[in-house]
């Protein structure tokens, strides 16, 4: 059997850029060009898709990149707001396979594919819902470290710090389009303070009880303050304190 010669794909490849330069320069087609890289971009990309039979993993991420990119080439103008989506959600999905290839060995996958993810959705609704735009992302990465979580809690609970972290994030910047940046702190520390009682009970780590706390004192100072009843609440505080003490004082007397 003869061996493959690889001057025949170069061959091919100059006559079919030749023929398509052709029929620009004679008017036939307007974006010769343009076809002819992405459906070079495209095919490059399907032939190392093929080496997936083979159990050759690590083929998806050039696979997956490569078809995207040839696809964003021949996008049509109509379609062009969504090249960026098209493009990080084809390395995203490059991803996600190679984490369901192997999702105990290669659980790394979960955090580029899910960050990718949501970078192409949240171009695609950035479209209509420019505000949501920065919400949709950061709770999109937030998840993807919540899935890292699940996909192994004993060993992989610090994920959940990370993860309570970008969706309480995400929450607050909603929230600051409603009541200002400034009055969104008490809902940051209340996520926050909710991320670490969920490590306390989910990872069984005792410590994160401390930190919970202090953050929820924090949050409901916050939310108090946002809800106008702030200085009752100190006024009861310093009111319970003195009579605390005085309390103290005479009865010790």
């Amino acid at each position: 059997m003869k061996r493959f010669d690889p001057r025949i794909v170069f061959g091919f490849l100059l006559l079919v850029g030749g023929g398509l330069a052709l029929a620009q320069a004679m008017g036939i087609l307007k974006d010769g060009s343009k076809l002819f890289w992405g459906g070079l971009f495209l095919a490059t990309g399907l032939i190392f898709l093929t080496l997936l039979f083979g159990g050759h993993w690590w083929s998806a991420i050039p696979g997956f990149t490569l078809v995207g990119l040839g696809t964003l080439i021949l996008l049509p103008k109509s379609l062009s707001e969504f090249g960026g989506a098209v493009f990080l959600g084809g390395i995203g999905l490059s991803f996600w396979v190679v984490y369901f290839s192997s999702r105990v060995e290669r659980w790394w996958a979960l955090i580029p594919a899910g960050v990718l993810t949501a970078l192409a959705v949240m171009i695609v609704v950035a479209q209509r819902f420019e505000n949501l735009g920065g919400a949709i992302f950061l709770g999109g990465i937030g998840l993807s470290f919540f899935t890292v979580y699940l996909s192994d809690r004993a060993e992989r609970w610090w994920a959940l710090i990370p993860a309570g972290v970008l969706i309480t994030l995400a929450g607050v910047t909603i929230a600051a389009g409603i009541y200002g940046s400034f009055e969104t702190a008490g809902f940051f520390f209340s996520g926050l303070a909710l991320t670490f009682l969920l490590v306390a009970l989910l990872a069984k780590m005792r410590w994160a009880y401390w930190p919970a706390a202090v953050l929820g004192v924090m949050g409901f100072l916050g939310i108090a303050s946002l809800l106008q009843f702030a200085n009752y609440f100190w006024a009861a505080a310093l009111i319970a304190a003195g009579g605390f003490l005085l309390f103290r004082y005479f009865s010790n007397r």
